[in-house]
């Protein structure tokens, strides 16, 4: 498990957590079962609050990513293939639709959204 917390960035530690995860997770970085480090171990080698990494955990077991087994810790669900990328579709649309709204207050047209679109990519 490979994490880098950004303190610059304008995204909560936690958020940052959840993503490079779940992000992990849907590109098969980190397989069914894997067993992620206890959230007091996390918090320590990361050097952050254990009260953020328990608000990551927690979401990434709310979303599916993750389950709890009592005594033993947290856990990489066992997702197929399919549910992986529906996940990932979910994830996407989710982004667009807010970067949707941006482009839509700044005036900007479809056709030119997606040039710039084509031009990036």
């Amino acid at each position: 498990m490979n994490i880098n917390i950004s303190n610059a960035s304008d995204k909560p530690i936690y958020i940052q957590l959840f993503e490079q995860i779940s992000n992990q997770i849907l590109k098969g970085e980190l397989e069914s079962e894997f067993a992620l480090p206890s959230i007091r171990t996390a918090a320590k080698e990361l050097r952050v609050s254990v009260i953020t990494v328990k608000k990551a955990w927690e979401e990434l077991e709310r979303q599916g990513f993750i389950y709890t087994r009592a005594g033993k810790g947290c856990f990489v669900a066992d997702l197929s293939e399919e549910e992986r990328m529906e996940k990932k579709m979910e994830i996407v649309e989710e982004r667009i639709l807010k970067d949707i709204e941006g482009y839509k207050a700044m005036g900007l047209e479809l056709s030119e959204v997606i040039a710039l679109l084509k031009k990036l990519y």
